[in-house]
């Protein structure tokens, strides 16, 4: 499974994510994440809001309610054997 790192830029630390899917809606680019491989692990969806002159990926967390409900049944559906529970 692909990890990304990510450094929060208000205390420099860095935390690691497994990756579990991408998909793009609506012209933004969306992930989901894991801080475990295990199975009742913790999960963010993440939205990409880095723009053609940013050298790194930014992601911040998708909180709006409507946003979030879409975009988890999306991956729901692209993962068919991952239950997302909000």
């Amino acid at each position: 499974m692909e990890t990304i790192k990510f450094t929060y830029d208000d205390t420099n630390e860095t935390d690691e994510f497994f990756v579990l899917e991408q998909t793009k809606i609506g012209g933004s680019v969306y992930i989901l994440v894991t801080d475990s491989e295990e199975e009742d692990a913790q999960c963010l969806i993440l939205k990409d809001m880095s723009e053609d002159k940013d050298a790194e990926g930014i992601y911040e967390i998708v909180e709006d309610e409507t946003e979030l409900l879409a975009v988890s049944k999306v991956f729901e559906e692209l993962l068919e054997d991952i239950d997302i529970e909000m």
